[in-house]
């Protein structure tokens, strides 16, 4: 299909344009059988087509069918949307043609039963995201972004294979569910060790963390439905490979320990940037930056059932955050607010803290809180000082009372449903995805240096309002509005990255 719009472009509004969109529906419809056939069944594999152990095969387990139905709606949204915002563009069946094929390789990766097909079609999704950043080929920004996102694309791919590698010399297969019953019996071999560290940097440059995150944030000259795929599908690439291998990434606690700060460390500065933002797609691409992190760091916890939960939850957000970013500008424009703003002072804000961290608590141990891991207690004091922020909205002295008591459910309503969240995402993926372990001295280490440096971020952020006027804070403004200058270091560590020869653009 995607071949025949390539070779042979309709004309406009042609029935062949609808192909695409119908396509994705038909996966859609599989996924739920999928889903069907696993409650009755358990998880399998099929059959290979292939040899040695490499080729095609599908897996279906929980992680994989969730991905399944996940990738597939987002992808019908996205091309049911494509065939209106793009209507009347000169290449518009050839960007179909491209999102398409990235469709598929999202697809085939997350569905992947041998570590072949893996590699394929992580570098089959790279190769067709490169063409639709490419849609403007005649645009300074967008060749720029696209040269750096083939360059960590390359290092990704090269990371993956190489990590692919390591675990067939490990284990003797390319079997993904026969890799991982091994690892869960706990035999590792020194290869396996090696091959967490090559996927954990694989993940790294395909989730676009800092200080790799540049192109992420310089797509923005591609159409819109590149954006919603690239940050609602594409970039959880890498995080569905770390969940996937998360019995051979349990095996290296050192490794875990380094994802947790790296994410921790992409979250904290990406959020932060995020605020600076006036451009609405901007402002998305740094919050896919800090979400990614935010899931990195989860599976450097080993909180994997959660890091998926998060993919899931994200995905469905970014999406209709890029999808509807045009009408949401004009509805922010038409806000005519009726008094002074809300500023919460020092005295709310410790109050806020105090009665949401009294909140999870109470709430906590009324659903056992007691009972879970520490990982999952810290991560979860960390969101609930977000929930710490909204309730300091409601407090400040300017607020009126409907505020505060619409905050204050609000609060309770998102830690309740935090806490079935998780429930939820544990019981779905049990037996497919190994238990949190007991941290370590060294895990241990990790999560208090992250839920310190979380909430130092966030009462900062929260008292921000109260010192925004000073000088310094205009000038830290400045800093953090151009992300710490770490792209711009990177442009110039990488020679500049010239575009005197633009590359060609996505026409056949």
């Amino acid at each position: 299909m995607a071949i025949d719009l390539l070779l042979r472009p309709p004309p406009r509004a042609g029935r062949r344009l609808r192909w695409p969109e119908a396509a994705a529906l038909g996966a859609m419809i599989l996924g739920v059988a999928s889903a069907i056939w696993l409650a009755r069944h358990g998880p399998a594999t099929s059959p290979l087509i292939g040899g040695g152990g490499l080729g095609l095969s599908v897996r279906l387990d929980a992680v994989s069918v969730t991905m399944l139905l996940l990738v597939a709606f987002v992808g019908w949204v996205v091309l049911r949307f494509s065939a209106i915002a793009l209507d009347g563009e000169p290449r518009q069946a050839a960007f179909l043609a491209w999102m398409s094929l990235a469709l598929a390789a999202v697809l085939g990766l997350v569905t992947a039963g041998n570590l072949g097909q893996l590699v394929l079609a992580w570098a089959a999704v790279g190769v067709a995201v490169d063409r639709l950043l490419l849609f403007y080929p005649e645009r300074p920004a967008a060749r720029r972004a696209a040269r750096k996102k083939a360059l960590t694309g390359l290092i990704s791919t090269i990371s993956l294979a190489t990590g692919a590698g390591l675990l067939l010399v490990a284990y003797g297969t390319g079997d993904v569910a026969e890799i991982l019953g091994q690892a869960r019996e706990g035999h590792v071999p020194p290869a396996a060790l090696w091959a967490a560290g090559a996927f954990s940097l694989a993940a790294v440059f395909k989730s676009a963390l800092v200080p790799t995150h540049g192109w992420l944030t310089e797509v923005m000259e591609a159409p819109t439905p590149v954006s919603a795929l690239l940050h609602a599908g594409v970039v959880n690439a890498g995080g569905f490979l770390l969940i996937r291998f998360a019995d051979v990434l349990l095996a290296a606690p050192g490794v875990l320990a380094v994802l947790a700060l790296l994410g921790g460390f992409s979250a904290l500065l990406a959020a932060v940037v995020m605020l600076t933002q006036p451009a609405v797609k901007t402002a998305l691409a740094w919050s896919t930056c800090a979400q990614m992190g935010f899931m990195v760091l989860q599976c450097g916890l080993g909180l994997f059932p959660l890091a998926l939960l998060h993919i899931v939850a994200h995905s469905l957000y970014k999406a209709h955050a890029f999808l509807a970013s045009g009408r949401a500008v004009d509805a922010v424009a038409a806000i005519r607010r009726p008094g002074p703003v809300a500023v919460p002072g020092a005295r709310p804000i410790l109050q806020a803290f105090g009665l949401a961290l009294g909140l999870y608590v109470v709430l906590g141990l009324a659903v056992g809180l007691a009972s879970k891991p520490p990982q999952a207690i810290a991560l979860g004091s960390i969101l609930v000082l977000g929930v710490a922020y909204l309730i300091a909205q409601g407090l400040a002295d300017a607020a009126p009372r409907a505020l505060t008591r619409r905050t204050l459910a609000m609060s309770v309503g998102a830690t309740l449903a935090y806490f079935a969240l998780q429930t939820g995402a544990e019981a779905l993926t049990a037996g497919t995805l190994p238990p949190t372990p007991e941290p370590d001295a060294l895990g241990w280490a990790v999560l208090v240096l992250a839920v310190a440096t979380f909430g130092v971020v966030a009462v900062a952020q929260a008292a921000l309002p109260l010192w925004a006027g000073h000088p310094a804070a205009a000038g830290l403004r400045v800093h953090v509005a151009n992300g710490f200058y770490l792209n711009a270091l990177t442009n110039r560590w990488l020679g500049g990255w010239s575009l005197s020869n633009p590359p060609k653009d996505i026409r056949p």
